[in-house]
C-alpha cells in the first residue's frame, strides 16, 4: 500500500473553493482549481508520499513492477499501464463540447495520424493514444450538464417557442425527419454555418429566450437558462446551437452520468468524482477555442436519442457501499460511507478483491489495515493504492463519518462486506 497526494490542475473553469475545501486548505485558492488526479497518467502521476518506501510516484511503481502492482489479469488486458485515472472535477465554468471515441476508432485514428507523421502535441491533433475513454462522473453538489441527444420531438417543441423566424428551415429539417438522421443533418448544418450567419442566428435565438423566460409559460426553462449563459461567453460559436439538442441534466449529491463512446457532452457547473478509462482522446464539438476536426467529430458522433435515465449506470448497494456498474472493463466505482459512531453506516468494510485499486477519501478520515499488519491513516483530498500483491484490507472511519470513492479494475466478482 502506498499513500498518494494527487496533482491538481489548474485549467481556467475550475474552482478555487471545491477542491482546496475538500483538501482542508485555505479558500479562495489562489488560482482555479479544476482536477485534483489520481492515478498513473504520464501527465500528472500521484504521488507516494508515506514510509513504505522511498519517495516515487505512482507511475513509476507500476512501471517498476507491473505485474505485481496490476495483476496478471489487467496486464493481459490492457497491458503494463493503469487502465483508469480517478478525478475530483470542479466545474464553476461549462467545458466546452466534447464527445469521446470508441476503442476501434481510437486505435484506427492514432495509427492514422501517427502515419501523416503529426507530432504528439501537435494541436491538429485528435488522437493523442490509441485507446477509448469512457467515462463515469457522480455528482458531490448538485451537478449540471448537457449529454446526449434529447428526444427529437422535444427538441421540434422547443424551437417552435422560441418562434425565430430565422430558425424556421433548420425546424423544418428536425421536423420532417424526427430521429437520428435529422439530428445528424441539423448538427452538421450548424456546426459548419458560415460565422457570418452564426454572427446573426445566435444572437437572435438568444433574444428569443430572453423573451419567453419573461413573458411565456415553458417546459423548457431551464435549457433556455442554459442557453443564455452559454451564449454570454460564445456568442459566435456554434456550439450554443448545438446545445439546443442536448439534455439538459441535473444530477443530485450521489447520482451518476454514464458516458460512452460518441456522446456528445458538457459538463456545466458543480463538484464530482469521476472515473474514466485512461486516455487523453476527445473530439471537440463547440464551446472552446481549440481545435475542432467536424470531419472526425461527425465520424466519432452518435446521433441516436437518449434520455436521462439511459445514461444513468446500474447501481448497486452492498453494505456501506454504493456500486456505479456500467459496461466499462477498463474501471468500476464505488462510494463508501461509513460512521465511526456505528449509528447510521457500517464503521468499517474488507476488501479482498483482486487487482488495482484506488482509495479516495472524501470526507472525514480513514484508517487502512493490512491483514498482514500496518495501518495507514487517509486524510480528506488523500488516496491510498492498493497493488494486485498486497494483502487484504480493512477499512475503518477515523472519525464520526468518512466518504471515500474507491476505483479498481473489474476483473472479480463484487466484493465488500462489514468487517466487524
Amino acid at each position: 500500500m502506498r499513500l498518494l497526494e494527487g496533482v491538481v490542475r489548474p485549467y481556467a473553469w475550475g474552482s478555487r473553493t471545491a477542491i482546496a475545501s475538500i483538501r482542508g486548505l485555505p479558500t479562495p485558492s489562489p488560482h482555479p482549481e479544476a482536477e485534483l488526479w489520481f492515478g498513473a497518467h504520464p501527465a500528472g502521476p500521484s504521488s507516494c508520499v508515506d514510509g513504505g518506501g522511498e519517495p516515487s510516484t505512482l507511475l513509476a511503481e507500476i512501471d517498476a513492477h507491473p505485474t505485481e502492482a496490476l495483476g496478471s489479469g489487467a496486464v493481459a488486458e490492457f497491458g503494463p499501464r493503469l487502465p483508469f485515472l480517478l478525478k475530483v472535477l470542479a466545474a464553476d465554468e461549462p467545458l466546452s463540447l466534447q464527445a469521446h471515441p470508441s476503442a476501434e476508432q481510437a486505435a484506427e485514428g492514432f495509427a492514422r495520424e501517427n502515419a501523416q507523421g503529426l507530432a504528439p502535441d501537435a494541436p491538429e491533433r485528435n488522437y493523442r493514444d490509441g485507446w477509448h475513454k469512457p467515462e463515469v462522473i457522480v455528482a458531490i453538489t448538485e451537478f449540471d450538464a448537457l449529454a446526449g441527444f434529447r428526444d427529437p420531438a422535444q427538441t421540434v417543441d422547443l424551437l417552435r417557442e422560441l418562434q425565430v423566424a430565422e430558425l424556421d428551415s433548420y425546424l423544418g429539417m428536425l421536423a420532417g425527419q424526427p430521429d437520428s438522421n435529422g439530428l445528424r443533418a441539423l448538427f452538421t448544418t450548424w456546426i459548419t454555418l458560415p460565422e457570418a450567419v452564426i454572427a446573426t442566428l445566435v444572437p437572435a435565438v438568444l433574444d428569443a429566450a430572453v423573451a419567453l423566460l419573461a413573458h411565456g409559460e415553458t417546459r423548457f426553462r431551464a435549457e433556455l437558462q442554459t442557453l443564455l449563459e452559454l451564449g454570454e461567453s460564445y456568442s459566435r460559436d456554434p456550439g450554443v446551437l448545438a446545445a439546443l439538442l442536448l439534455n439538459r441534466i441535473h444530477l443530485k449529491p450521489g447520482e451518476a452520468l454514464f458516458l460512452s463512446a460518441g456522446n456528445l457532452h458538457a459538463y456545466l457547473q458543480g463538484t464530482g468524482v469521476e472515473i474514466m478509462a485512461n486516455s487523453d482522446n476527445v473530439l471537440r464539438g463547440g464551446l472552446t477555442p481549440k481545435h475542432i476536426d467536424v470531419p472526425e467529430l461527425l465520424r466519432v458522433l452518435d446521433f441516436s436519442p437518449v434520455t436521462p435515465e439511459d445514461l444513468a449506470p446500474r447501481i448497486r448497494t452492498i453494505n456501506a457501499e454504493r456500486i456505479y456498474l456500467t459496461e466499462a472493463r477498463e474501471f468500476r466505482l464505488s462510494r463508501v460511507e461509513l460512521d465511526g459512531t456505528g449509528l447510521r453506516h457500517a464503521s468499517s468494510i474488507s476488501f479482498d478483491m483482486p487487482g488495482p485499486q484506488i482509495l479516495a477519501v472524501l470526507r472525514g478520515t480513514i484508517e487502512v489495515r493490512s491483514m498482514t499488519g500496518g495501518t495507514t491513516t487517509v486524510h480528506a483530498g488523500q488516496a491510498i493504492w492498493i497493488a494486485d500483491n498486497d494483502p487484504d484490507v480493512i477499512v475503518r472511519a477515523a472519525a464520526a463519518k468518512a466518504t471515500f470513492f474507491r476505483a479498481l479494475v473489474p476483473v472479480a466478482p463484487l466484493s465488500g462486506r462489514p468487517a466487524n
